[in-house]
């Protein structure tokens, strides 16, 4: 893969990317850091890309790692700022836009592969994939989504 094709790829995948990093990360420079630091990871790592998995499969490996190795280094994160978007190209109303707030307060709640794991079931990935990407059996994948999915709602209740 060339140059060319990496940035057609990741222009393709971009909102895989800003809706990790608005996941993960506190404010906005460290949103403009993680981004550039998965983009530069990604690049790095392109000659590992077999074609083996999609892109946006091996992409967002990629990000879960990078932040993961980023959050490791920064230590615990403590999450103070409200999300309003997630990626410049979605566009939400008032109330779509007021439950996507709180559901992402509410993701930001769980712990890291939690949050990674949702966000992969979100974006609608199978769960052999994701089983793939986090190094986890389907069947574990099955159990943690069925917890997950009762942890936000426990959050989201709690936050009526």
């Amino acid at each position: 893969m060339n140059e060319a094709q990496f940035l057609a790829q990741v222009s393709a995948s971009q909102g895989i990317i800003y809706k990790l990093v608005g996941v993960y990360a506190n404010d906005s420079e460290e949103k403009k850091d993680l981004y550039q630091e998965i983009l530069l990871q990604a690049w790095k790592a392109l000659p590992s890309f077999k074609q083996e998995a999609k892109f946006s499969t091996w992409l967002y490996r990629i990000c879960l790692n990078t932040i993961f190795t980023y959050q490791r280094k920064r230590h615990r994160v403590q999450y103070k700022e409200s999300l309003e978007h997630i990626s410049p190209t979605v566009q939400n109303s008032g109330l779509q836009k007021e439950d996507t707030v709180r559901l992402q307060q509410a993701i930001r709640q769980l712990q890291e592969t939690d949050r990674a794991l949702v966000c992969m079931h979100l974006d609608g990935y199978e769960n052999a994939e994701i089983a793939a990407v986090l190094g986890i059996s389907v069947n574990h994948v099955s159990v943690k989504l069925h917890r997950i999915k009762q942890q936000l709602g426990n959050f989201l209740k709690s936050s009526l």
